[in-house]
């Protein structure tokens, strides 16, 4: 599954947020932005005044004062345009960390069954990726092209008033500018957005070559992990030329279009001046006026393609907001209902078949079964993470999927020590709970080599072997304090002795609370309230150990089985 990507509206209504976030920042750079191509208006308009007094007859004084007038304008712009640069930098930087900030407020908060499907390279690339290339538009392309476009404006304004009809030369070159640019942005966004997908695929399938290279050196897959890595660079490649050909259209046809009103401005001058409708001066003005402005085009040309890519990234990380809000509802205190379910994944015949269950609150429930029945995919579909492809799954009429997180726990084999302290890696499921809660929690599940909150935990501190990590996870839970925890295999890598005391404590504390439990050990089985056998995506049997055992079939084979086997 691919996040989707953000519209164009929504790609502008972000982009005013973060100006309106930093309106007085914001007017304070217009303001500079404009004093500043005032001030380098002064300079042009100054040599034409030499010019004429030159051509007209004047003291080298009054030459030497308007030198030193061009002087002062020229170093005026300079301070002008380096303050409005700063404060613009600076609003870029404050933009991006808030963009940051909620990209990562977003992620976290995404519905589970989201984050279970989407692909790894593609929110991983969203996250890097995308992010730095917003972050370098907002940080340069903006500032740059915000400034080089008031300088131009400045600068066509003061074409005009000096000489309305010189001023028209300016426009000669628009016609080709439009042409050439509207071209490019038709295909420039879907081209970049193209090449942010194919970046995905690329980061997606190195990841999963990296993470499973000892199974593709069990099974000699290299080759075909090879030729499958060569398929996705080549769509990246070609992805990448795609952009590269716009490009290379783009600069050659902006460049001869800026080029265009200054040699119209100097054949057209020329001739005004030699009928006598437009001074020397005028035309050395408008001529270095139109100069200066390529250099503000060649900005903006330049930042162009920065920009195109910056709103392509920045669709690609708002489209993580404009996925499904995480759920709110709080579970009622009443029995889980499922009601004929069936679940097959993409591609493949139900793995669950016409599920019928109640649990009753405060109920514990063992399922039991053979390996590939069907045990953890029900246990997900419980948790909320998946969807039934028909039936439902609600507590009081409300559907598992619509419950705020925390409301039902899922705890499997799969666990994940973060970067910090453990302190910080309780206070994940408990923000505001303070020491005392955090060891009590620990001592609850066995953890007794945790000793110090304050150990960091990682490659730069304590490294926890499986069963420490198992032990840290299943105390977030009692730290969770949720309405139903579902144990998906959750004490398989501990030892016997510690697993059995781990699920004691347990018991202990999630008395009152809906539990169902998913083991291949049956003294889990022989604790709970009832039993269900899911053989085939199927309930097979259910019913007390007791009861299930009485009527001698599968479960009373598999405790036989077991119970021959431990003893």
């Amino acid at each position: 599954m691919t996040l989707p990507i953000a519209d164009r509206a929504t790609v502008r209504r972000a982009l005013i947020a973060l100006i309106r976030a930093d309106a007085r920042a914001t007017a304070g750079v217009l303001l500079l932005s404009s004093l500043a191509a005032a001030a380098g208006l002064g300079a042009p308009w100054l040599l034409g005044l030499v010019v004429n007094s030159v051509a007209t007859g004047t003291t080298t004084g009054t030459v030497d004062a308007l030198t030193l007038a061009i002087l002062g304008f020229a170093l005026t712009q300079l301070v002008l345009t380096r303050f409005a640069r700063y404060t613009a930098h600076r609003i870029g930087e404050r933009a991006l960390a808030t963009l940051r900030e909620d990209l990562i407020d977003h992620t976290l908060n995404l519905p589970t069954a989201v984050v279970e499907q989407a692909s790894t390279g593609d929110l991983l690339t969203r996250g890097t990726t995308d992010v730095a290339a917003v972050g370098a538009t907002l940080r340069d392309a903006v500032p740059e092209v915000f400034l080089a476009t008031i300088q131009i404006l400045f600068l066509y304004a003061a074409v005009f008033l000096l000489d309305p009809l010189l001023g028209l030369t300016a426009l000669t070159g628009f016609p080709l500018m439009y042409v050439v640019t509207r071209w490019y942005l038709a295909r420039a966004r879907d081209a970049y957005l193209a090449e942010g997908a194919a970046n995905s695929a690329l980061a997606e399938a190195l990841a999963a070559t990296a993470e499973g290279a000892r199974t593709v050196e069990a099974f000699d897959l290299g080759e075909r992990r090879v030729t499958a890595g060569e398929r996705t660079i080549a769509t990246a490649r070609a992805a990448r030329t795609r952009t590269l050909y716009l490009r290379s259209v783009l600069f050659p046809g902006l460049d001869i279009a800026y080029a265009i009103p200054t040699v119209v401005a100097l054949l057209a001058g020329g001739a005004l001046y030699f009928a006598g409708h437009a001074t020397l001066g005028a035309v050395v003005t408008t001529s270095l006026y139109l100069r200066q402005v390529i250099d503000p085009l060649d900005r903006i040309l330049m930042q162009l393609d920065q920009l195109q890519l910056g709103s392509a990234s920045l669709a690609r990380i708002k489209g993580v907001h404009a996925t499904t809000e995480p759920p709110t509802a709080t579970a009622p205190e009443t029995a889980i209902e499922v009601r004929g379910l069936h679940y097959a994944y993409p591609g493949h015949p139900d793995v669950l078949t016409g599920i019928d269950l109640t649990i009753e609150p405060g109920e514990k429930l063992a399922l039991v079964g053979p390996s590939g029945a069907g045990k953890s995919t029900l246990g997900r579909l419980l948790a909320g993470v998946d969807h039934p492809r028909t039936g439902a799954i609600t507590i009081g009429g409300v559907p598992v999927a619509a419950l705020a997180p925390g409301e039902i726990v899922l705890v499997t084999q799969d666990h994940h020590v973060f970067l910090g302290t453990l302190r910080d890696n309780l206070l994940i499921a408990a923000p505001d709970a303070d020491d005392h809660a955090l060891r009590d929690a620990l001592a609850t599940v066995g953890a007794h080599w945790a000793d110090d909150l304050a150990t960091p935990l990682g490659p730069d501190g304590r490294a926890l072997d499986a069963a420490q990590a198992q032990q840290l996870a299943l105390a977030r839970v009692v730290l969770a304090d949720p309405h139903t925890v579902i144990l998906d295999e959750a004490t398989a890598l501990l030892d016997p002795a510690t697993a059995r005391h781990t699920e004691r404590a347990l018991a202990a504390v999630l008395k009152g609370r809906t539990v169902i439990a998913i083991a291949h050990r049956l003294h889990t089985a022989h604790d709970a309230d009832r039993v269900a056998i899911i053989d085939h995506g199927r309930i097979t049997e259910l019913g007390s150990h007791h009861h299930l055992l009485a009527r001698d079939g599968t479960y009373a084979a598999l405790w036989a089985s077991w119970h021959g086997h431990t003893g």
